[in-house]
């Protein structure tokens, strides 16, 4: 079978600019047939009409860029039709703005409604047609799993959820000794390296790519940090430089700059969400409207965080910290509606503005689950260095019920790769993460925290899971 990998930009390129141009045609024929004869000026030239156009592409493919939505055979497709959706929404509503601007009055936004289901219904007919062509041109990578002392559970189930991209066929404990590794895979087109010891995954990773097989290597913490060093040269030895200092002071500036442009007018737009959700809660059982609880923000400072109270009056009377749970009987119905809408986290804008926690940075924990997560994980505390957000990395990329070591990793990303840009972008990112449901997921019921124990003998049973059902799908496929 022929590689297609090394054209695989060029070919998702021309994918996306079919769905771009057909988007982009049918704007403007609306624009020509509806919208430029609104114009306070009526007559509008050639130029002119070219540039509202182009403007228009423009848009589209920034936000398209931004949520995903071109990210066809990387994401989930339902996660591609929402980005699509999204972007599609989001640059029409600028464009109606723009155009009631030029006519210097609010149009007709019929015109811009029609043109938007015609968008969704091209947009959700492309992602099945190019989805398509991809799993035809690409298939999915035939990959061997290599573990450590740290069982790799949770990962074989999140790339079992995508086994038209990842199919792991087989997985060996890397205990078993190099030549035993390297002596599988022969066999195999990829490789994911699991959290083995850093000396174990550099011998795997020199025969990786000295054999020309791809591998995707879970990084440690030492090297989320290395990621964002400076490179530098002292003469011909090169070095990577990493500081003692997480922002700079123009960066912490900048921030706050941004936190408070944005904080004070939200705040006045969602004050009548917010009244209407504090007079619901009041009424179904006349108790508190908001929630207070004691977190965590730079170098472990303590604040009182401000939520709208999703659970029933004393929730943790035992004085136990605990989760939210899935399904968790403690959350009223209107805290369900709440949570799920992520209105509960507007009275953090409050927060916002006194300067306890920005826009984007780690979410704060609780004193109490931090020492917890500290005495298995010292390495908690680096997230700390920056102040606590109201949405963050790991929000955007990861779930509720993310583990305590992918979030460090997720935050410590952010926190090295810090630009006031990323902020933006993470921003505008976060819209789309409070319309995904599994962002919102619980813990387990008999979890307190987010930590999860998992053994060796759970990894060797799923091993044998996965070499099983391939056996079955190779004997039946002719």
């Amino acid at each position: 079978m022929k590689n297609y990998d090394p054209y695989k930009r060029i070919i998702l390129f021309f994918l996306t600019m079919i769905n771009i141009v057909l988007m982009t045609a049918l704007f403007a024929f609306f624009w020509y047939r509806y919208l430029a004869g609104t114009m306070y000026v009526y007559t509008f030239y050639r130029r002119g009409h070219y540039v509202v156009i182009l403007l228009y592409a423009a848009f589209l493919i920034f936000f398209s860029k931004m949520y995903g939505a071109m990210k066809i055979g990387q994401l989930r497709r339902i996660e591609v039709i929402l980005s699509q959706y999204l972007s599609i929404f989001i640059t029409n509503l600028i464009m109606y703005v723009i155009v009631s601007l030029l006519a210097f009055r609010f149009v007709n936004v019929l015109p811009i409604l029609v043109m938007m289901i015609g968008d969704f219904i091209i947009t959700t007919a492309w992602t099945f047609l190019a989805g398509k062509i991809y799993q035809r041109i690409f298939k999915s990578w035939k990959i061997l799993l290599i573990y450590g002392d740290r069982p790799a559970t949770d990962l074989v189930y999140k790339v079992e959820e995508r086994r038209d991209k990842y199919a792991i066929h087989d997985a060996i404990n890397v205990n078993e000794g190099l030549d035993a590794i390297n002596q599988k895979l022969e066999r195999y087109e990829a490789v994911i390296i699991g959290d083995i010891s850093a000396q174990e995954r550099n011998e795997v990773l020199k025969f990786c790519y000295g054999k020309g097989v791809r591998a995707y290597v879970i990084p440690k913490i030492s090297d989320i940090i290395l990621m964002g060093s400076d490179r530098i040269h002292i003469f011909d030895t090169p070095f990577l430089l990493t500081k003692g200092y997480s922002l700079s002071f123009d960066q912490r500036l900048g921030k706050r700059i941004l936190d408070l442009m944005l904080a004070v007018p939200m705040l006045l737009v969602v004050s009548p969400v917010m009244l209407l959700t504090a007079v619901a809660i009041k009424c179904y059982d006349g108790g508190s409207i908001f929630y207070r609880q004691v977190r965590c923000t730079t170098d472990q400072k303590e604040f009182s965080i401000i939520k709208f109270r999703s659970m029933i009056e004393n929730a943790e009377s035992d004085g136990v910290a605990k989760l939210a749970a899935e399904n968790d009987s403690r959350i009223t119905p209107i805290g369900k509606f709440i949570r799920a809408t992520r209105i509960d986290e507007l009275p953090q804008l409050i927060n916002i503005i006194k300067g306890d926690m920005s826009f984007i940075g780690p979410r704060p924990e609780r004193p109490e689950i931090i020492k917890e997560y500290m005495e298995k994980m010292p390495e908690f505390a680096f997230r700390m260095r920056v102040k606590a957000g109201l949405s963050g990395f790991a929000q955007i990329y990861g779930k509720y019920n993310t583990v305590p070591y992918d979030k460090l990793k997720l935050d410590l990303f952010y926190i090295e790769n810090y630009s006031l840009w990323l902020d933006v972008k993470l921003i505008l990112m976060t819209v789309k993460t409070v319309l995904k449901k599994d962002s919102t997921e619980g813990i387990d019921q008999n979890q307190n925290t987010a930590w999860k124990e998992t053994s060796a003998t759970d990894m060797e049973q799923i091993v044998k899971e996965i070499t099983g059902q391939q056996e079955i799908k190779e004997e039946k496929t002719p």
